[in-house]
C-alpha cells in the first residue's frame, strides 16, 4: 500500500527538478517536502506549502512558485486534481476511481496491510516491565507494559525484527528482604515462635501473597527449612513470583522473548570490569563527598567512608554520581551501565527502554557512562511513562485491600477486561499522567472507547455472518459503484500506514489508539447509512458494499492487533 504523503512529496520533488531543468526555477537546495491534509477538508485531501519556503531562495512570489511546480507535476494514478491557492499552497485531491480500487488492495494485503519497510533488515530490542520479582505487577508498571508491547508491535509492522526483553534484579538487598519475609511467614505457618514485623518495617514485605507461598512451602517441605537462612526462601519466592508475573502478562497478550538476570552481570564480572574501565579512563574518583563540595557537605561527610564517584558532570550531568557506595556495594547505576554495554554488544540497531517517571535522571547517567567508555548511546531511546490514578465515582481509589498497599494488574483485569486495560493504559501520551476511569471502563456502550472501536469490527462480522447465511459473496465486486460515504472511510483507512510510520519514528504508540477511535468515528455513521443486505439494495451494489465492509473489517483487525487487543466476532 502506498504512503500517500511520501508519494505526493516524490511528485513535488520531481516537479521542482523539471522546473529547474526548464529554467523556470533557479537552482537551490530543496528543503524537506512536507505533505499534510489541508486545514479545511473542502480544499482537498493533501496540501503542500513548499512554495512559501522557496520564496527567499528563488526571489519569487510563493503563488507563482506553486503554479510553476503544479505545471510540472508528473501524472499519477492516485491524483484526481491539483489546485493552487494563495498565498502558495498546492492542494491535491485523490482520484475517486483509484480510491475505490484501494478496497481490493486492502482485502488482498489482509492482516499485513500497511506493512512497512522502515526497519527492513534491522534488529530492535524493546525492554519493558522489568519489575523485580518481589510482588505482583502493580498498575504503575502495567502502563509501561502496554506501551512497551505496543511499541514492539508497531516496530514489527514497520519491518524491524523485534526482541522483547524483561530485565530483573534478583541479587540486591530487596531480594534478601524478600527471602527473610517469606521465612518469617513460613515459620508463622508452622506455628513456630516468630515476630512478624509491622508496616513500619520497610524491609518486610507485607503482601498476603507471601502467606500463600508459605502455606504451599509447608505442604511441600514440612518443617525441613526451619533452620535455613534466607536463600532458599528467596529462590522459592522469586520463582513463584515470576510464574505469577508471566501469567498476568499473558492475560493481556504480552510475552517476552528474553528474561535478563541482573545477577548474570556479577557472575560474568561485567559490573566490575565496567568500573575498572571507567577508572582506567580517569572518570572515577574516591572520596567521602563529590568533587567541589562546599564546606557544609564536607563537614557532614567527615566521618563517612569513601565512595567511588563517576565524574558525570564532565558529560553534562548536574552533579557527579556514586557508582560504589562506602560499604563497597554498587548503586543501581553501575550494573545499568554494564547492562547497556551488553545490549550494544548484542548488535541491536535500535534499543528502546520503557521506564517509570522515577527513572527520569537515572537513564541519563547511564548514557553518560556509555559515552565515557566510548560507546555510542544514540541507538538507545528512552520512553518515560508517567503515573496512573484509578478513579471511581470521581475519586481516586485503591483496588486491592488483600494484597498490600498497591493496585495489581490482575485486580484491574478482573474488574474490567484485558482489552479495556490495554486500550485505556495506551490511549494517552506516555509522558502525561493518566486517570483510569473504572466506571467508564466497564460500560457496554459507545461511551466506552474500547466498546466503540471493537463494535465496528463486530458490525462487519455480523454482516458477513448474514451474507453467508444467504449464500452471498463479495468476490468480483464492481467497486466503481461505491459512494461518497464509503470513500470517506477509505480515505481515513489509508492514513493507517502514515500513523504506523509516525508512531515507529516517534515511539509514541498512543497515536494508534487515537487513530483507532477516529476510524471508528468515521465508520459508524457510514454503517448507519450504507446498507449491503437490505432487500431494496440492487445485487451488484450490495456486492460492492460487502467488499467495502470486508476491507473495513481488515483494517479494524489490523488496528486492534497493533494495540494487542482482540477482534471479537460478537459483543
Amino acid at each position: 500500500m502506498k504512503l500517500l504523503p511520501h508519494e505526493h512529496a516524490r511528485l513535488v520533488e520531481q516537479a521542482i527538478a523539471a522546473a529547474h531543468k526548464a529554467g523556470e526555477l533557479p537552482p537551490f537546495e530543496t528543503p524537506t517536502i512536507e505533505i499534510r491534509p489541508p486545514k479545511k477538508a473542502e480544499q482537498g485531501d493533501y496540501a503542500c506549502a513548499i512554495a512559501m519556503q522557496l520564496a527567499k531562495p528563488t526571489g519569487k512570489n510563493p503563488f507563482d512558485i506553486a503554479t510553476i511546480i503544479a505545471k510540472y507535476l508528473p501524472p499519477a494514478e492516485f491524483i484526481g486534481s491539483v489546485e493552487v491557492l494563495k498565498p502558495g499552497f498546492i492542494n491535491f485531491r485523490l482520484n475517486e476511481t483509484w480510491l475505490k480500487s484501494q478496497v481490493e488492495n486492502i482485502v488482498n494485503e489482509g492482516e499485513q496491510v500497511f506493512a512497512l519497510d522502515l526497519g527492513k533488515g534491522k534488529r530492535a530490542q524493546v525492554e519493558f516491565v522489568s519489575a523485580n520479582p518481589t510482588g505482583p505487577l502493580h498498575v504503575g508498571r502495567s502502563r509501561g507494559a502496554m506501551v512497551g508491547d505496543t511499541i514492539a508491535r508497531i516496530l514489527e509492522a514497520s519491518g524491524y525484527s523485534v526482541e522483547r526483553e524483561y530485565y530483573f534484579n534478583n541479587a540486591g538487598v530487596q531480594m534478601v528482604n524478600l527471602g527473610n519475609s517469606l521465612k518469617i511467614r513460613y515459620l508463622a505457618a508452622l506455628n513456630l515462635p516468630v515476630q512478624v514485623p509491622d508496616e513500619k518495617d520497610k524491609s518486610f514485605y507485607q503482601g498476603d501473597y507471601l502467606k500463600d507461598f508459605a502455606a504451599d512451602l509447608v505442604l511441600e517441605k514440612a518443617d525441613s527449612l526451619k533452620d535455613a537462612d534466607w536463600k532458599p526462601f528467596k529462590e522459592y519466592a522469586e520463582n513463584r513470583m515470576f510464574d505469577i508475573v508471566k501469567a498476568t502478562l499473558k492475560r493481556v497478550n504480552i510475552q517476552h522473548d528474553v528474561f535478563f538476570n541482573e545477577n548474570s552481570l556479577y557472575e560474568s564480572e561485567a559490573v566490575w570490569e565496567t568500573l575498572a574501565a571507567l577508572e582506567k579512563a580517569g572518570h572515577i574518583y574516591e572520596s567521602t563527598v563529590r568533587e567541589n563540595a562546599d564546606a557544609e557537605e564536607l563537614e557532614k561527610a567527615k566521618n563517612f567512608a569513601p565512595a567511588k564517584w563517576f565524574r558525570s558532570t564532565t558529560f553534562g550531568d548536574e552533579e557527579d554520581r556514586v557508582l560504589v557506595k562506602s560499604d563497597g556495594l554498587p548503586t543501581y547505576t553501575l550494573p545499568d551501565i554494564a547492562y547497556h554495554i551488553n545490549k550494544i554488544k548484542r548488535g541491536f540497531d535500535l534499543m528502546v527502554n520503557i521506564l517509570g517517571a522515577d527513572h527520569g535522571s537515572q537513564y541519563k547517567v547511564v548514557q553518560y557512562g556509555l559515552q565515557a567508555l566510548g560507546y555510542d548511546p544514540s541507538k538507545i531511546h528512552v520512553v518515560i511513562v508517567q503515573l496512573v490514578r484509578m478513579i471511581r465515582d470521581g475519586v481516586e481509589t485503591k483496588m486491592s485491600t488483600r494484597r498490600g498497599d498497591y493496585d495489581t494488574l490482575d485486580d484491574l483485569i478482573d474488574q474490567t477486561s484485558p482489552d479495556v486495560v490495554r486500550y485505556i493504559l495506551l490511549a494517552r501520551s506516555a509522558d502525561s499522567h493518566l486517570n483510569f476511569d473504572l466506571d467508564l471502563a466497564v460500560k457496554q456502550s459507545n461511551d466506552n472507547p474500547v466498546y466503540y472501536i471493537q463494535n465496528a469490527y463486530v458490525r462487519c462480522a455480523g454482516i458477513f455472518r448474514e451474507a453467508e447465511a444467504r449464500g452471498l459473496t463479495d468476490e468480483g465486486a464492481d467497486l466503481s459503484l461505491l459512494g461518497e460515504a464509503e470513500q470517506r472511510f477509505i480515505r481515513k483507512a489509508l492514513e493507517l500506514g502514515e500513523i504506523i510510520e509516525l508512531s515507529a519514528k516517534t515511539l509514541e504508540p498512543h497515536r494508534i489508539a487515537f487513530y483507532a477511535h477516529e476510524l471508528a468515528g468515521v465508520f459508524h455513521p457510514v454503517y448507519d447509512e450504507v446498507r449491503a443486505l437490505h432487500g431494496d439494495v440492487p445485487p451488484e451494489l450490495g456486492k460492492a458494499r460487502l467488499r467495502f465492509y470486508r476491507a473495513a473489517q481488515v483494517v479494524f483487525k489490523r488496528v486492534l492487533t497493533l494495540m494487542g487487543m482482540t477482534a471479537p466476532e460478537r459483543m
